[in-house]
């Protein structure tokens, strides 16, 4: 596939964030398409902002996303090479076109994340796992997080994006990532406007003081993740594998404390603290 050229972005610039190519009065028809009306019934393309790792170092991530066959809308180095010393951010696929990032996935009733989202690669490692499947993750620099909440301010003052639609890889594919993994900041993020995290209050009362690490209720757990977006968790009030792995996944995200993927209390509480703030 054909892949537009990179552009190199230093966040101390003004980042060209494009839109799409007609305005609602342009025509890209003949003269005889009147232009004199425009419908009111449209929104923006883009709905989500969808972060990653690459896994791989830094020029292995630009020649798998310029040549291969997946690509991102945005590629934040890890090494410090932009003329203010910063991580540089390439443009890889204008915002207006369909990059491959996200490959099958599902969020909140919708698929094919890719017809709705920018993709924000990060290049990080992510994790290497030893003979007995443990496994070390990779943190990311403070640069490429000062970058990266400098790019997601203007992405999402630009498209309108609400701070519950700045999602991980892992949200709208948990039963095949994990990326961007345990030790990506979203509590950070979030703090900054640019990420869903549940209020402390609102989980402490739906603890009701249960020991954060007892049983949960798993059937009511489903029920949450569903609402709050994970499409694809069971209804059976089973601990499956499929519920197993969305379990982990939405650890990863709201409690990397613990990602064994376990219905605890703790879980239970974050889960329904989040559909109170985000979905009612």
């Amino acid at each position: 596939m054909r892949m537009i050229p990179n552009v190199i972005i230093s966040t101390s610039i003004t980042l060209a964030l494009t839109g799409c190519a007609f305005t609602a009065h342009e025509s890209p028809l003949n003269s005889r398409a009147g232009t004199s009306y425009s419908s009111s019934s449209y929104n923006e393309r883009i709905r989500y902002i969808v972060i990653h790792y690459t896994a791989l170092n830094d020029r292995e991530s630009l020649k798998v996303l310029t040549s291969g066959e997946v690509s991102a809308h945005y590629l934040i180095s890890e090494k410090n090479t932009c003329k203010d010393a910063q991580p540089c951010i390439y443009q890889l696929v204008p915002d207006d076109k369909r990059a491959w990032h996200s490959g099958k996935s599902e969020w909140n009733g919708r698929s094919h994340i890719n017809d709705t989202s920018i993709g924000i690669e990060i290049v990080n490692l992510g994790f290497t796992a030893d003979m007995h499947g443990h496994k070390t993750w990779y943190p990311y620099t403070s640069e490429q997080i000062t970058s990266l909440i400098d790019l997601l301010k203007r992405l999402a003052d630009k498209y309108n994006i609400p701070p519950e639609n700045i999602i991980a890889h892992s949200d709208i594919a948990p039963l095949r990532k994990s990326d961007p993994g345990k030790l990506f900041p979203w509590k950070h993020l979030a703090d900054a406007g640019l990420g869903a995290w549940p209020d402390e209050d609102t989980v402490a009362k739906y603890l009701a003081g249960r020991s954060p690490i007892s049983t949960g209720n798993i059937f009511l757990i489903q029920q949450a993740l569903y609402k709050y977006g994970y499409t694809e968790m069971p209804q059976t009030g089973m601990l499956d594998e499929t519920t197993h792995k969305i379990l982990s996944a939405f650890q990863l995200h709201f409690r990397p404390s613990n990602i064994e993927g376990f219905p605890d209390a703790e879980t239970e509480a974050l889960a329904l603290a989040l559909v109170e703030k985000y979905r009612s």
